[in-house]
């Protein structure tokens, strides 16, 4: 490869991602960021809100791994509460496997001038002991200084408190759950909690739970009431998404009875009889996402202005609401959003798009607002970039099936090669997110096509429930069926059309290369290959993915063994390029470790490669660069380019 090469492949991958886990409280935004060398060390930080130039405040040391590993995929790893006029931080340490918390205040005017935003009232406390488990972010503060959390440990959740008046001290568990909990959330006095609940066999995607207590004078649990109602989840299954309180007795979440995740208020005045304020119902619009990660924000503010997130087709909208009632939406020119935060009139977010990387996005809508956010966001398009064309193509039993395409930049072929991505999850999805591997093989000449085959999501629950006891051959289909349609309408080579899959995208890849003769090769991150050892081994939260990809195991154990691509490896004669992390706890690389024999000798230019140090997901920067190079290689002799 010339140096030249190596140059652009380089530049596929940043050093250092930036600005994680915005919040904004007050005026003042708070953000985790990578400290020292290592890729783990990181810190939390702060600036005013809106001044983006301002030097950031480093608020807690190096000496944390500050990390959410809850269920498994983790999410949000502190919070800041506004709380007594102070800030009061609590974070998650995975060093001492600890609640770690401190408090700040608004710094005088002599210090801002110094890059000191806050002053510390109290040094950093251990609150907990240690735990052989992980803690979740969705914390809680009553005025009887106590903090609620919600924590793993054995195999089962807990609802807890702790006393911010003492130090590593044994949680007090209030609750033990019948399995799954997450979201916790309360109304300003935190003498109301919500939080939501899931069991065997679903995902929380799938089936859920609304709870709400009602919590004593001592902190003790008084009253706990399930959330049922005729119109919503008393007959069918239905998934309530981020319970959020809008006031002392009013909250917002969404759920899907209707087929799509639409908004549902209620008002809480009485746990005993909690009933519907208002619901709003609307077709092809999702104010929600599969609960993969802890601390999905689509709703933010309070009843007197709230703002919530929904996508729309192929964007991402905002809308305003004051006292229930709908004011505005807002267009916007992301494909993606996170860290969605609102205080009082004050909006953050980060936004991502087809053409530009993740931008901090900060307003005032206490000023004059454009209904176009476009027309107010000043940011870099990232030149000589293939847009992403919504292509909408017949999948599986002829239904209308979702795709993203990406033309080459240059015409380096006759007819450019394809490369078909499947995604992972397999409840997840392509949003059309400026993706730089995507556009390095553009670049090249390449044709690539992103699949939202369907179980895919943000086409509503239909869609998502189209890969029910067909995962491997609804997935695969789609992504065969665009492959031929789009070289039917002589767009790419017919004799050059490689599959690319990570995780459960892998499975997807394989039974593709097993299953037909479209394909020309696959490359494959941590493949899924073994159902049936996934069934057994899998971490926590996806032992019981499979009963609704796959069926009941003892029921259906031969489609667990037919749909998992161990079992016939020996009959892809076709190339295969594998890369496996040997920390993945999710999937083992000893699965992989077993096919790679097989796969060598059957197949030319085969390769399989570990990584030492990476899990599921490489995060290290030479690693990514290491896959990049290998998978050029590897296109350049099976495609005899």
């Amino acid at each position: 490869m010339s140096n030249d090469e190596k140059l652009k492949v380089r530049k596929t991958e940043s050093k250092k991602n930036a600005l994680k886990e915005l919040t904004i409280i007050k005026n003042t935004i708070f953000w985790i960021d990578v400290v020292g060398k290592g890729q783990n060390e990181n810190a939390i930080f702060a600036r005013p809100f809106n001044v983006k130039g301002a030097f950031p405040q480093q608020l807690t040391s190096q000496k944390y791994i500050i990390k959410n590993n809850f269920h498994g995929y983790g999410g949000k790893s502190y919070k800041c509460i506004n709380f007594k006029n102070n800030f009061y931080l609590i974070w998650i340490d995975q060093i001492t496997k600890a609640v770690w918390f401190q408090i700040f205040k608004d710094a005088a005017l002599t210090y801002k001038s110094q890059n000191k935003y806050l002053v510390s009232v109290q040094e950093p406390n251990q609150l907990s002991k240690s735990i052989d488990g992980n803690f979740d972010s969705s914390f809680v503060i009553s005025e009887k200084n106590l903090l609620y959390g919600i924590c793993e440990i054995n195999n089962r959740d807990y609802l807890f408190s702790l006393n911010l008046k003492k130090t590593k001290q044994d949680i007090h568990r209030i609750k033990k759950f019948k399995n799954f909990a997450g979201e916790l959330s309360s109304n300003r006095s935190a003498n109301l909690l919500s939080w939501i609940e899931w069991d065997s066999p679903y995902m929380p995607w799938e089936k859920n739970e609304l709870f709400f207590a009602q919590i004593d004078l001592n902190g003790e649990i008084q009253k706990i009431k399930k959330f049922s109602n005729k119109l919503i989840n008393s007959q069918k299954n239905v998934s309530f998404f981020q319970p959020y309180w809008i006031s002392e007795t009013h909250l917002v979440c969404s759920e899907d009875s209707s087929g799509w995740w639409n908004l549902l208020f209620l008002d809480v005045s009485k746990i005993e009889n909690i009933f519907i304020k208002k619901r709003v119902e609307r077709n092809l619009i999702e104010y929600g996402a599969p609960q993969w990660l802890s601390g999905i924000t689509f709703f933010s503010g309070t009843i007197k202005n709230l703002f919530c997130v929904a996508k729309k087709e192929n964007s991402l909208i905002v809308e305003q609401y004051k006292d229930l009632e709908f004011v505005r939406e807002f267009s916007t020119p992301f494909t993606s959003i996170s860290d969605f935060s609102v205080f009082r009139k004050k909006v953050l977010l980060k936004g991502y798009g087809s053409d530009f990387l993740g931008i901090v996005f900060e307003i005032d809508f206490s000023k004059k607002v454009l209904s176009n956010f476009s027309e107010q966001i000043f940011f870099d398009h990232i030149k000589d970039c293939s847009k992403p064309e919504t292509f909408w193509f017949k999948g599986f039993e002829a239904q209308s099936t979702h795709s993203f395409l990406y033309k080459p930049l240059v015409e380096n072929f006759r007819k450019p090669p394809l490369l078909v991505r499947a995604h992972s999850g397999p409840t997840s999805c392509f949003d059309g997110s400026y993706n730089s591997e995507v556009q390095y093989w553009t670049s090249k000449g390449f044709f690539v096509a992103e699949v939202n085959y369907g179980g895919s999501s943000g086409f509503g629950k239909a869609y998502r429930e189209r890969l029910n006891y067909k995962w491997g051959i609804v997935d695969s289909y789609d992504c065969k069926a665009l492959a031929l349609e789009l070289i039917k309408l002589n767009q790419v080579d017919s004799e050059k059309v490689v599959i690319f899959g990570n995780s459960a995208g892998g499975l997807t890849a394989l039974n593709c290369l097993l299953y037909g003769s479209i394909f020309t090769a696959a490359i494959c991150k941590y493949p899924v290959i073994d159902l049936r050892d996934m069934h057994y081994n899998t971490h926590r939260f996806e032992k019981d993915y499979l009963n609704s990809l796959v069926g009941n195991y003892v029921k259906n154990h031969d489609d667990y063994i037919n749909r998992s691509p161990v079992n016939f490896i020996s009959k892809i004669k076709k190339p295969i390029l594998l890369f496996h992390g040997k920390k993945d706890t999710v999937i083992s690389y000893k699965q992989t470790l077993k096919i790679q024999e097989i796969l060598i000798q059957n197949n030319k230019y085969s390769e399989v490669i570990f990584f030492e140090n990476e899990g599921h997901g490489f995060r290290n920067v030479e690693n990514k660069e290491i896959v990049m190079q290998k998978s050029q290689e590897f296109l350049k002799n099976t495609l005899n380019i």
